[in-house]
């Protein structure tokens, strides 16, 4: 008889079915370094991208690229691997002079293996965060621990050691919410049943992810230097709409005459923070809103179809008002608040690595910057208040965590 109810009225998801896995969440699982050697040419290049740069010799190797066929790539990690390379070699590429003499034209070498590939991964053509951090990583010592002295990354571009720790703190926590995720779901099936017990322990252990996640965040000031990453990182992160130094977008030669516009990496696309507001149903304002779910076009399809999963379920927020039951909505207003309280120290983090380093930046104009080595770039004008996604970044963040706050439901 209890079969035939669940044939009925099936269990919510498995993280499994959206290829995702308990341990490592949204991250691609012991993603490869290495391609087959026909793709030589490529990782020869995203291998030595900071040198490249530094010695302004990257745009000049790329036009003299092979074009290679994408169709010798097989299964979906040979094409994360590809994708992340030729990524990461576009936004080199792109930014090598910095804003002052950028490109208005992709080669046709890179651009059309680049746009087959992300086809194929249903991704856009440019460094997006499922990339940069959730498939750039490799563990020094197969048999060690996932800890960041054990940890590094597959490409890197101009910015040394402040770099490689400003993407595996963020891969830290991405880390850090896996158990939130498996919670997620947790919760989503004790709605359906419905068990009471099960949706208490499922959102006491969102809560301990949510919190363990701004725990990770604060190693942030332990690994990246805030005047190489607002100088030297960012621009490298930088997309081409909404961003004054590339108005006109990027042509993609031998894909589109028209010129296209993506947005730069963003924590935005981090489908993390998009999986807990829909399961706690909080409502962004109608900008930002907008603008985080235009930011879904940037992740996995498979991410995405996690998060609308959750959307399409019953709402947590009306089974534990309707349920009246008084630690069900402490539990919840838990969430929510560890949730406000990851959100307020991300406006921190920004304070310190864009606010306060765009004004020291601007107090040392036209002194020598001997931390950048040989290689200088001025700062980005042009994101002096922006985030590399293109948003207002400071009240972006202020106002997701307002209305994140607003979310509790109040006694």
């Amino acid at each position: 008889m209890e079969n035939n109810k669940n044939e009925e009225k099936p269990l919510l998801f498995t993280l499994r079915r959206f290829h995702l896995s308990e341990d490592y969440g949204f991250l691609l699982p012991n993603p490869l370094s290495e391609l087959p050697a026909f793709y030589g040419p490529w990782m020869e290049i995203a291998n030595n991208l900071p040198h490249l740069i530094q010695s302004h010799q990257l745009r000049s190797r790329v036009y003299k690229m092979p074009q290679l066929s994408s169709q010798h790539l097989k299964g979906h990690r040979e094409l994360r691997l590809a994708h992340l390379a030729l990524s990461f070699i576009t936004m080199g590429f792109v930014w090598q002079e910095g804003e002052v003499e950028t490109v208005k034209l992709l080669p046709q070498n890179l651009a059309v293996p680049y746009w087959e590939i992300s086809q194929m991964l249903g991704l856009p053509p440019i460094l997006v965060h499922a990339d940069f951090v959730l498939a750039n990583w490799k563990k020094k010592n197969l048999n060690g621990p996932l800890e960041i002295e054990n940890l590094d990354t597959i490409f890197s571009l101009p910015g040394g050691e402040s770099l490689r720790g400003f993407i595996l703190v963020t891969f830290l926590v991405e880390k850090a919410a896996a158990p939130g995720l498996k919670a997620v779901v947790q919760a989503g099936n004790a709605i359906l049943q419905p068990d009471k017990e099960a949706l208490h322990k499922a959102l006491q252990e969102m809560a301990k992810a949510i919190k363990e996640m701004t725990d990770a965040l604060k190693r942030m000031h332990d690994y990246v230097d805030p005047a190489i990453f607002y100088a030297m990182i960012r621009i490298f992160l930088s997309g081409w709409k909404d961003n004054p130094a590339m108005p006109g977008g990027l042509i993609y030669e031998g894909v589109s005459d028209e010129p296209m516009s993506y947005s730069g990496g963003s924590a935005a696309q981090s489908t993390v923070l998009h999986a807990f507001d829909e399961l706690l149903t909080i409502r962004h304002s109608k900008e930002s809103t907008a603008f985080l779910h235009r930011m879904r076009d940037y992740m996995p399809p498979h991410h995405r179809a996690f998060i609308e999963e959750i959307q399409s379920a019953p709402s947590l927020k009306q089974h534990i008002l309707s349920s009246g039951n008084e630690k069900l909505r402490i539990a919840y207003n838990q969430c929510v608040s560890v949730l406000a309280d990851l959100r307020t120290y991300h406006v921190a983090i920004v304070t310190k690595f864009i606010v306060i380093a765009a004004a020291n930046a601007k107090a040392k104009k036209g002194k020598p910057s001997h931390w950048a080595g040989n290689f200088q770039i001025n700062p980005p004008s042009s994101l002096q208040e922006r985030g590399t996604g293109g948003s207002g970044i400071l009240n972006f963040l202020k106002s997701v965590r307002d209305t994140t706050r607003a979310g509790i439901i109040q006694g």
